[in-house]
């Protein structure tokens, strides 16, 4: 069993996250910014942390990580002010990194997007601020010496997990659900250490789609 962190907690894939692991028999501690959100964040199996991960600095995220095993960041500013984005999606990831690698906590999962980065974005397009803060911020993860995965789903969608995603296929979309259940299968696979994961939905069961060949 290990101890799973998931900053930001509260999300629409954490919340459906948070159950796959505890019913993998993790311990869940998730990290929310509303303490309104606790009773929801609770009744997934999860134990509600209430941190604010956009102001808190390094010292105070490694208290808040520490005694961890795993750190999932599935945090994001959810399409505030670029400012707001940056400090959110790239700044607090980084200073989570690391306050991980402080707090001694070697695997670090990253939920960004699929083909994360900036090339086919103009930097007037109202996207290209959430694209350059994740990427920048996949990036600096590339570069720990952190036990990382970076995590790439598609456009998301509401349906209903199939529990089927194709890697590198480029489909275009994938169920939060399915993306949930990437997250549960990443933590339990060493072989997706130091990968990149771009996936949609798909014919391939996600266990057998995310290991390594």
């Amino acid at each position: 069993m290990s101890t799973v962190t998931i900053i930001g907690g509260h999300g629409k894939v954490a919340l459906l996250a948070a159950p796959h692991l505890v019913e993998a028999g993790h311990r869940v501690r998730s990290v929310i910014r509303n303490p309104d959100h606790r009773e929801e964040v609770a009744a997934t199996g999860a134990e509600p942390v209430v941190a604010d991960v956009e102001t808190l600095d390094v010292p105070g995220l490694v208290e808040v990580l520490s005694g961890s095993d795993v750190v999932v960041f599935s945090a994001g500013a959810g399409g505030g002010s670029p400012a707001r984005t940056r400090a959110v999606d790239h700044d607090a990831a980084v200073r989570s990194m690391q306050a991980a690698g402080e707090a001694g906590i070697s695997r670090y999962v990253m939920v960004s997007y699929y083909g994360a980065g900036t090339d086919n974005v103009p930097e007037d397009d109202p996207f290209y601020p959430y694209a350059k803060a994740k990427a920048d911020a996949d990036a600096a993860l590339r570069r720990t010496d952190l036990e990382w995965t970076v995590l790439g789903p598609s456009r998301l969608t509401s349906e209903d997990p199939t529990g089927l995603i194709d890697v590198d296929k480029g489909s275009g979309e994938v169920s939060r659900g399915n993306v949930a259940l990437v997250i549960a299968a990443t933590v339990e696979e060493p072989s997706t250490i130091r990968r990149t994961i771009n996936f949609d939905d798909g014919s391939t069961p996600v266990a057998e789609a995310i290991r390594a060949s």
